[in-house]
C-alpha cells in the first residue's frame, strides 16, 4: 500500500470498521469465518495501529495513542480504571 492509498482508507474508516478489523486480528478470521492470510493479517494490524494513532485519545492497555506513542498500563491501573467505570474485573492466576 502506498501513502495515498493508506490515507484514503484511513479517512473512510468508521469506528465500526475499526472494531471489525480489531476483531479479525484478534481471532485470525473475518466476520464470515474465513481465515486471514498472513498478508491480510499484517496489513490489518498496520491499519489498526494507524487508526489508533489518529483516533485513540483514551488508549487501553498496550495500544497506540493519538500522540503516536505505545501506551501500556499496569494491571493495577486497569483495575482502577474499570473500578471507576463500575466494571467488574476477575483475575485468574
Amino acid at each position: 500500500m502506498n501513502y495515498n492509498t493508506i490515507e484514503t482508507i484511513l479517512a473512510s474508516m468508521t469506528p465500526d470498521i475499526y472494531k471489525r478489523l480489531v476483531e479479525a486480528v484478534e481471532t485470525g478470521k473475518w466476520a464470515d469465518g474465513v481465515k486471514l492470510t498472513e498478508k491480510q493479517r499484517e496489513d490489518t494490524i498496520k491499519l489498526v495501529m494507524l487508526w489508533q494513532s489518529r483516533h485513540n485519545s483514551h488508549a487501553d492497555h498496550m495500544s497506540i495513542s493519538t500522540s503516536g506513542e505505545i501506551v501500556q498500563e499496569s494491571k493495577q491501573a486497569l483495575k482502577n480504571k474499570f473500578k471507576e467505570e463500575n466494571i467488574e474485573v476477575v483475575v485468574k492466576s
